[in-house]
């Protein structure tokens, strides 16, 4: 649009701007492009990675598979493997040390059982937590889905595998002389509290472990102080009632000695009668939902990052 000065030049108002004069990011916005990569809203996150439901049970399924495919005993070392580390145990703390006290026979071993394949489920799905992107970048660099898809995964895993060894678990407390009561059935939240507990760690370690992948030479350690801090092999209250009862209390608090009683009260008539604390059932479900809620965010808010450099 044009119009006539006083001194009768021709002035002329100013185009609007045309789409190559804008920058780049309102260019992009003007046309709905966002940047490739870029983090989800957590409602958005949780609604994509359950669209890959399908997907995350059906990896977890094909790595329990493969876990075992050049061994020649195959699946049959998901059992094996916890049932022998548990004769192990029994053998040094059981006979040697004597870790049994207050405890007779028929109580300890599947106490010891029913320990080192719960502790085994925590201990699996966090060190399977460390590599599950670290140990998965190609994956990870050539597909496009929501990351936390991969440390779910690993968790259904090792709660599938665990599944397995309850056959033998459940052979072994009825062989002792715990018959099948409806306290049984308690053992069904208890497993669901532990895995999204599980779960929660596997996420934060799938961080940890992107980032720094000599964690994985480190959590071994970890694990092993872990292991011996929360009652697997014997009863923490019995073994230090001559401590400070504050020790006693913080490691009865701890998440791994928590599910470990709750399975053990579930099954075993005696220990069960008189050995939970009453602030078990709801530690563990506080556990499982400050560890499932803030390994969730956590692992989600660096979505972004995974697979580069």
């Amino acid at each position: 649009m044009s119009e006539t000065t006083h001194h009768g030049a021709v002035a002329t108002s100013p185009a609007p701007p045309v789409e190559d004069d804008l920058p780049p990011a309102q260019l992009a916005a003007a046309h709905g492009l966002t940047v490739s990569g870029a983090r989800p809203g957590l409602a958005d996150y949780v609604r994509q990675l359950w669209g890959r439901r399908h997907f995350i049970l059906a990896f977890s399924q094909a790595k329990l598979t493969a876990q075992y495919s050049k061994a020649k005993l195959g699946q049959l070392w998901q059992v094996a493997t916890p049932l022998l580390n548990a004769l192990v145990y029994f053998l040094i703390f059981g006979l040697i040390l004597q870790a049994n006290r207050g405890m007779s026979t028929s109580v300890y071993v599947p106490f010891l059982v029913t320990g080192v394949f719960v502790f085994t489920f925590t201990q699996s799905s966090v060190m399977a937590g460390v590599r599950a992107i670290s140990g998965n970048l190609g994956l990870v660099r050539a597909l496009h889905f929501p990351r936390a898809s991969l440390p779910v995964s690993f968790s259904l895993q090792q709660l599938q595998q665990l599944l397995f060894s309850m056959v033998v678990l459940v052979a072994v407390v009825v062989a002792f002389g715990s018959l099948p009561t409806w306290s049984w059935l308690l053992v069904v939240p208890a497993l669901a509290l532990q895995f999204v507990f599980n779960t929660g760690l596997a996420l934060i370690m799938a961080r940890l472990g992107a980032r720094t992948p000599d964690l994985a030479q480190l959590m071994p350690f970890v694990m092993r102080t872990w292991l011996y801090a929360s009652g697997v092999m014997f009863s923490i209250p019995i073994m230090l009632k001559d401590r400070p009862a504050w020790i006693a209390d913080i490691l009865m608090y701890n998440p791994a000695a928590i599910y470990m009683d709750l399975v053990r009260f579930a099954l075993i008539d005696e220990y069960g009668s008189s050995n939970l604390p009453s602030h078990v059932w709801a530690a563990g479900l506080a556990w499982a939902l400050v560890a499932g809620v803030a390994g969730f965010v956590y692992f989600w808010k660096a979505e972004e990052r995974y697979g580069r450099g």
